[in-house]
């Protein structure tokens, strides 16, 4: 007896499934100017498909007799496949089923997906369209009773963050779970103008006598100025190129060995720019982005988090093909002080760094932390010093490159310094427990008040001070390792890497 019955069956239901919310609700995601989700599958994995895993689920329909008549599709879809080669579960809520809500959905699928990453040590992409939660307030009617809240397999949420890579890209609106999803990630990424988050939607939000629309209580000119989410992508391909890039950074699990690339950039290339790019005029600013593009192979530098913690820069990069974490201050943002926000994100990436083995190289000008009140009530030195804390902890090789400002204890947060001090500096370096020049009046307060002409003896002083802080001293004194001409930064530390990494 043939199984041509069944088979028949099979092929109806993947039929079915297929067809996700239906051409309605299709063509309305459409116009929305969003992809659906097999549409959001193919553009993210590698052309050579995607293994879907529990495309039969969903919810049935039945004759009296128990035979089929249709099914529709559950509003969460995952399987394996392949980022640049590389395997990874790819998960993605459809928002024509029920707008992604949990009501919707079966469980067991989210909680299978996660654990598949962390068990099979797969990188995992969750692309983030509805709730996600326990569905609406009607649905508690159908059921007959309330429930206490958990959330089925954040266990597993949990461990991946320990475990594998994890990115997130919220793709629409984004509210309760979903949003916990979002933000329970190693990276996460929001599309301009087409996804919000929110912890509750503008109507839950009005009842708080709120009147907001989606963009304006969740979008991402927010939460990726807030630290909620790292970048704001300009569409969905733009997102989708951001997931893939960070990943292919990073090993497949922590512990994995890192991946070097072929690197058509000589260790040697120098750029005679780096030469003049610091201003000898200590209050005025440059460019540190351009000293990375410079020091780095051209092309690698991955910048995340931009918008928030605006004075410290975090990123990727690479060193004649090694990948590294890269660390650095923002002299064009309040000098490079370290605010709260600015002690968090690298508190953040720096543990990202840790977990996934990468190097990390910092591009060192910090004058301390931020002072004022609004830095007091921000608990800027608390913050300040779980990122030190933070960087203490770290086992990863670690390089920093002085470039100008060192101060204080923000200044002494560029690396352990228990460990040995893989450190250089250029010859603009300018270190100490405060700035000189904020500090001469009142350390020789007695001596400018008792001269003759306390202007020219202010002069006089500063003059002899310059001589002290010259960095060249502080190297007769090997209180900092050595002193190399910029343009030598790169060769430098693509040293490092090729010594670490051996």
């Amino acid at each position: 007896m043939s199984w041509q019955k069944e088979l028949d069956e099979l092929a109806q239901r993947r039929e079915m499934a297929a067809q996700m919310g239906g051409a309605d609700k299709l063509a309305r995601q459409k116009a929305r100017g969003k992809l659906n989700a097999r549409e959001r599958l193919e553009a993210l994995l590698d052309f050579d498909g995607f293994e879907e895993i529990g495309g039969l689920a969903g919810k049935g329909r039945y004759t009296e007799d128990g035979e089929f008549i249709d099914s529709a599709a559950s509003n969460f879809i995952f399987g394996r496949g392949r980022i640049n080669g590389r395997t990874v579960v790819a998960t993605v809520d459809d928002f024509t089923v029920r707008g992604g809500a949990s009501d919707a959905a079966i469980h067991r699928k989210f909680i299978v997906a996660e654990q598949m990453a962390h068990e099979l040590r797969l990188p995992i992409i969750r692309m983030i369209d509805g709730t996600g939660g326990g569905g609406s307030v009607k649905s508690l009617e159908s059921m007959g009773h309330t429930y206490v809240p958990m959330v089925p397999g954040w266990d597993h949420i949990t461990k991946n963050l320990e475990t594998v890579p994890v990115v997130s890209l919220a793709l629409g609106p984004t509210a309760g779970l979903g949003a916990a999803r979002a933000v329970a990630s190693h990276y996460s990424v929001m599309v301009k103008g087409l996804s919000q988050i929110f912890t509750a939607g503008p109507a839950v939000v009005a009842a708080l006598g709120e009147s907001q629309d989606k963009e304006s209580l969740g979008g991402s000119a927010i939460h990726t100025r807030n630290g909620v989410i790292d970048d704001e992508a300009v569409d969905e391909a733009d997102a989708f190129a951001r997931a893939r890039a960070f990943l292919s950074y990073l090993p497949d699990y922590a512990g994995a060995p890192l991946v070097r690339v072929k690197s058509k950039d000589s260790p040697n290339r120098q750029e005679e720019k780096l030469l003049s790019i610091v201003p000898r005029d200590k209050a005025k600013a440059y460019n540190m982005r351009k000293i990375l593009e410079a020091v780095f192979d051209k092309g690698s530098v991955f910048e995340m988090g931009r918008h928030w913690g605006r004075a410290a820069i975090t990123g990727f990069a690479r060193l004649d093909g090694w990948p590294v974490a890269v660390l650095a201050n923002d002299p064009m943002f309040l000098g490079g002080s370290w605010t709260a926000d600015t002690a968090e994100k690298a508190k953040r990436f720096v543990e990202s760094a840790e977990l996934f083995g990468l190097p990390v190289i910092n591009m060192v000008d910090n004058p301390g932390f931020m002072i004022g009140l609004e830095a007091e009530k921000t608990a800027t030195i608390r913050r300040g010093v779980e990122a030190m804390n933070a960087v203490y902890r770290t086992n990863v090789p670690w390089a920093s490159v002085i470039i100008r400002k060192a101060y204080g204890v923000a200044g002494a947060a560029m690396s352990n310094a228990e460990r040995f001090p893989y450190r250089v500096a250029w010859p603009s370096g300018d270190w100490g427990s405060l700035p000189i020049d904020g500090g001469v009046e009142v350390a020789y307060r007695s001596e400018l008040e008792a001269a003759d002409d306390p202007k020219a003896e202010l002069a006089k002083i500063k003059a002899r001070l310059a001589n002290v802080s010259s960095p060249f001293r502080t190297a007769e004194a090997f209180w900092v390792e050595d002193i190399i001409d910029p343009r030598e930064t790169r060769k430098w530390l693509c040293d490092f890497a090729n010594l670490v990494m051996r």
